[in-house]
């Protein structure tokens, strides 16, 4: 398998990114990045508001939905993490009780014509992490204009082993639908130590911010770099 560093050191621009990692110690941890190539895309941040973790404008301004939203939460059992608004989405249904299929299930792509940005999400089972269950609303690289859904269930990941969705794969011009999942070694032993192997990788000229989150204490733990 292709290490986490080489992976995203081959895809300069991988717009926003979730995975799921067991360190080399046994600790299972998710983690969400973000880049951004625009002026309004590159003008955010990462903040802990009320034990969410939230991508918010670097100056208060209008929100915008697609830019502005919780990438990650806190249900009783599931970490919840994303690029986009289905993240607060998916944790409500969770609270409703719907099991972690229905609450991935149903979201569309984003509307940003031409890209037609993906929405991912990623729940992590707050067990320890035995379960992570990926959803995404893809666009299809052919023509159709409706959405590719994916649900991917993954257990018990061994050390060193992670589980990483982007929404794209792009050299910082063209930009083209990642691959719908890629399984990638990681070689870190704790969170700080994932984060910087995320952040390190992330292309210089587009890398906006990166966390690592430990889901058994949840949302609010949060590390971030920025």
């Amino acid at each position: 398998m292709p290490t986490l560093h080489d992976l995203l050191s081959a895809n300069p621009y991988p717009g926003r990114g979730v995975l799921c990692a067991r360190t080399r110690s046994g600790a299972v941890l998710g983690g969400y990045f973000l880049t951004g190539r625009s002026p309004a895309s590159r003008e955010r941040a990462l903040r802990l508001i009320d034990d969410d973790l939230v991508v918010g404008p670097l100056i208060p301004k209008v929100r915008d939905p697609l830019r502005h939203y919780a990438a990650a939460t806190t249900t009783r059992d599931w970490l919840v993490l994303g690029n986009g608004e289905q993240v607060s989405q998916a944790a409500e249904r969770l609270r409703a009780g719907a099991s972690p299929t229905e609450a991935v299930s149903g979201f569309e792509y984003e509307p940003d014509p031409p890209i037609r940005t993906s929405r991912l999400t990623a729940l992590i089972s707050r067990d320890g992490g035995r379960t992570t269950v990926f959803g995404a609303a893809r666009p299809s690289r052919a023509a159709r204009p409706t959405s590719n859904v994916m649900t991917l269930a993954v257990q018990d990941l061994q050390p060193g082993e992670a589980v990483l969705l982007t929404t794209y794969d792009s050299d910082g011009e063209q930009v083209l639908v990642a691959a719908p999942f890629t399984e990638v070694t990681v070689d870190a032993g704790n969170g700080p130590g994932l984060l910087d192997e995320i952040w390190w990788a992330l292309d210089e000229r587009f890398r906006i911010a990166a966390a690592v989150v430990d889901p058994v204490r949840g949302a609010g733990s949060a590390l971030t770099k920025a």
